[in-house]
């Protein structure tokens, strides 16, 4: 008997941050869409840590529509790919969306993302139409989705965009991963046999700015190359032996060089500074080898220790479920 597709009960889940200047419209335009939906649904919005007023808009969206609006409260700042997790750990629907609060995706674009699902898809991803990034944030989004690519074999143009949605069956094996550093995109299709991308639409930020830096976009590169693949120490090793295969031809260049064309100590001292700036190169390599070694002990020690990736301090919006 073939297997249904209809989807039955919708959960979306927002990471939230600092994000009181536009969240009341976030959720009134993402309930509105919901509502269009003619479909059971939760909304799940996740409070990480913010230090505004965040929260209280949270808890007061709750309380108007309790059973449909959940504020999860984390205790502190554990990043966005944590606070989804979070949220994924209190969904209830047959489909589970994740979405931003910048309110750059905007929340009417749902529906399609149900439509794509219904069509048999375990994972639908997105890819955002004309988008009002800087060019900085557009190249380091090349740079991920190449990089989940030959992660996953999964070929994906936009990594870099949350607004997602994701199967139940989905959602769950990716709750029962215990690494520390999750790079959801990538790891929910790492789970997926059928994937798709839709095109949405993408808007310039609402309200203040990005809650990535500089420095936060790079530990983020960074944390998708050592958590979701060892190719950083393969092309290590690859390049350790194109450095060993040149230190074999200097070395053949050096002897030959001393018997057919010695030219007495001038050039024993230029051969000398060659084989410093040579003895350099080799020891850089070398250190940045032992640190990408030393960063992949430091997660293991980390996935060791266990600790758990978020602590949910309150839950508002579910009533006697609580």
């Amino acid at each position: 008997m073939k297997k249904s597709n209809k989807i039955e009960f919708v959960s979306v889940v927002v990471p939230v941050y600092n994000e009181e200047g536009c969240l009341q419209e976030l959720i009134d335009r993402t309930l509105a869409a919901l509502d269009g939906c003619n479909r059971r649904f939760e909304f799940i919005m996740v409070d990480d840590g913010s230090r505004d007023n965040s929260a209280e808009i949270m808890k007061e969206a709750s309380r108007k529509r309790p059973g449909e609006v959940i504020s999860c409260i984390l205790n502190r700042n554990y990043g966005q790919h944590s606070a989804i997790m979070a949220g994924f750990s209190q969904v209830r629907g047959d489909l589970v969306i994740t979405l931003d609060a910048d309110l750059q995706n905007p929340p009417e674009e749902i529906p399609n993302l149900i439509a794509a699902a219904e069509e048999g898809n375990d994972v639908v991803g997105t890819i955002r139409q004309n988008r009002k990034d800087t060019f900085f944030r557009r190249f380091a989004s090349k740079i991920v989705n190449k990089v989940a690519q030959k992660a996953t074999g999964v070929k994906m143009r936009d990594y870099g965009c949350m607004l997602r949605a994701y199967r139940r069956h989905i959602v769950d094996a990716m709750l029962q991963c215990n690494e520390r550093s999750t790079f959801i995109p990538v790891l929910g299709n790492s789970f997926a046999r059928n994937t798709c991308e839709i095109p949405v639409r993408h808007n310039e930020r609402a309200v203040g700015d990005s809650k990535y830096s500089l420095w936060k976009l790079i530990n983020l590169q960074f944390n998708l190359l050592t958590c979701m693949t060892t190719m950083p120490l393969r092309i290590l090793t690859y390049f350790g032996l194109f450095a060993a295969f040149c230190g074999y031809l200097l070395s053949v260049y050096i002897v030959v060089r001393r018997f057919l064309w010695d030219d007495g100590d001038s050039w024993g001292q230029g051969g000398v500074f060659t084989l410093f700036a040579v003895m350099f190169i080799f020891t850089g390599i070398q250190m940045i080898g032992i640190g990408m070694i030393g960063e992949y002990i430091g997660r293991i020690y980390n996935d060791v220790r266990a600790r758990p990736r978020y602590f949910i301090e309150e839950v508002f919006g579910r009533g006697e479920e609580k």
